[in-house]
């Protein structure tokens, strides 16, 4: 009779068997990854407030399928992943509350998804505790409710590597294929650069070994995921390697740039840094993040020793493709980009910590055990501390922008209006104007075009307290608010058309 027993590939451990009907033993492993993702998803509820309004690039995002506004000037760096993510949603609704909500429970269940791809490849405790160390950084918390792409890409990278393991080692798991093309579609869908970055060294760990069903998984999927921008960049910039060109100069133009201090300054909360200066953050603020890299370190030598390398180093390897070009190839920063690389790197840093508190034989070492407890219970402290000054920040800016519609809306611009100038982006989204700008990155208009709107609805502009309006605006009437000066055209001032 015929030996059907496979032998396990190298570099991946096996499953623990089922017990009991029904696999009651790989039920049991599922739990304590569940736990942490519904943790998780509780966390954003609590400690990010549902009613936060949105954010800037959120408003780009969410009015592209809000019937609540016209939609914003989408410009080249941007894809359309994050309005097809939030339009089951946003398309008939236009609570915040509901929207963040729905994403939370969402990015709840793309991280308990993403960390079941690699079971079998770490043991169920090694990812429950990466799922902790990735779900408790602040950062993850409050992009995890957010209308923004990094936090997608960062559970599609996870994913999509785990499934690359799984699909070299086996060509005839056809379910690795396929989540290998839909990950990666979905990161490309979100961020087609990052996509990119992220998929090169799965493509160059495929070539010694020859798998090309996996390269061709892999490449299908970016391609799908790419299609969108690239007809798109066909139909409004001129042709992908024009709109490539306008993304870099929208991002103060690509090149070698040592960004790694900028990433530093930004995890003291600092949503956008840019330009980015002034003082590091507290020592506490920022060890976690020489840590983390530390213990992936670790964790690979640690797999080399023990002959199970392959899921750490592709973990590895992608976490540094993913963090390079926000590291090495721009000018400023944001916690959020880093965020496909903190997730990766979790994997081999949780596996290495459990190494340290546990023996050979897996029981306790308690003194290591005790001493990894108050560490933890440090960087949740710290992560809480910035989470919530972040999110108190954050929540007074918007609440700004809801204040200055409300002050449009008493001047009579209401829908259907336009608005230009400072943060006209954000406040014409909250007043449901649209939106417009002669100059900059998001230039869509011309003076003549703006003068011809005034002449037929409201038009306002916003400029800052002491600073001079645009020449079409000189003549309107000015009404002050805060730091701001409104000027409001003529068209305005006699109300709304009854």
């Amino acid at each position: 009779m015929a030996d059907h027993t496979h032998a396990v590939p190298a570099g991946i451990r096996r499953p623990a068997p089922a017990t009991g009907p029904g696999g009651a033993g790989r039920r049991t492993g599922a739990l304590p990854v569940a736990a942490v993702a519904a943790a998780f998803t509780l966390a954003q509820v609590l400690l990010v407030h549902p009613g936060m309004g949105l954010g800037w690039d959120e408003t780009v995002y969410v009015s592209q399928v809000s019937p609540h506004a016209p939609a914003a000037f989408f410009s080249a760096p941007r894809a359309r992943g994050v309005p097809l993510l939030v339009a089951p949603v946003a398309s008939w609704s236009s609570s915040t509350a509901l929207l963040r909500i729905c994403l939370a429970l969402l990015s709840g269940l793309a991280l308990y998804l993403a960390l079941r791809v690699w079971r079998g490849l770490f043991p169920a405790r090694v990812l429950a505790l990466a799922g902790a160390l990735f779900a408790s950084l602040w950062v993850t918390l409050f992009y995890g409710p957010q209308a923004m792409p990094n936090y997608w890409v960062a559970v599609g990278a996870l994913a999509c590597a785990g499934c690359f393991v799984r699909a070299r080692a086996d060509p005839h798991d056809r379910a690795a294929h396929a989540g290998l093309a839909g990950t990666a579609a979905l990161m490309a869908l979100m961020r087609p650069m990052d996509a990119v970055w992220i998929a090169l060294p799965l493509l160059v760990l495929a070539v010694p070994g020859r798998r090309w069903r996996p390269c061709a998984a892999l490449v299908g999927g970016l391609a799908a995921g790419c299609g969108e921008w690239a007809a798109e960049a066909y139909a409004g910039h001129g042709g992908p390697l024009r709109r490539l060109a306008d993304a870099s100069a929208i991002q103060d133009g690509l090149g070698l740039h040592f960004a790694v201090t900028d990433q530093l300054r930004s995890l003291g909360g600092r949503t956008l840094c840019r330009p980015c200066t002034g003082a590091l953050p507290s020592p506490l603020v920022t060890a976690w993040w020489y840590v983390l890299p530390a213990l992936a370190l670790l964790g690979l030598l640690l797999a080399r020793r023990a002959r199970r390398s392959g899921p750490t180093r592709t973990a590895l390897a992608c976490a540094a493709a993913a963090a390079f070009p926000y590291l090495f190839l721009i000018g400023y920063a944001a916690p959020r980009f880093l965020l496909p690389a903190y997730a990766l790197l979790a994997l081999p840093a949780a596996d290495a910590a459990l190494h340290l508190v546990t023996t050979p034989r897996g029981t306790w070492r308690p003194a290591a055990l005790g001493l990894a407890v108050l560490a933890l219970a440090a960087h949740l402290a710290v992560q809480y501390a910035v989470l919530a000054h972040t999110v108190a920040r954050t929540t007074a800016d918007r609440r700004a922008w809801h204040r200055t519609a409300g002050a449009l809306h008493a001047l009579g611009v209401r829908p259907p209006c336009l608005l230009t100038g400072q943060d006209a982006i954000p406040v014409a989204f909250y007043a449901g104007c649209g939106s417009a700008a002669t100059d900059g990155h998001n230039a869509n208009s011309t003076r003549a075009a703006i003068e011809e709107t005034a002449r037929r609805i409201p038009v306002a502009t916003l400029t800052p307290a002491g600073g001079a309006p645009p020449a079409y605006a000189r003549g309107w009437p000015a009404h002050r608010l805060g730091g701001l000066l409104l000027y409001v055209a003529p068209t305005a001032q006699k109300g709304p058309a009854t």
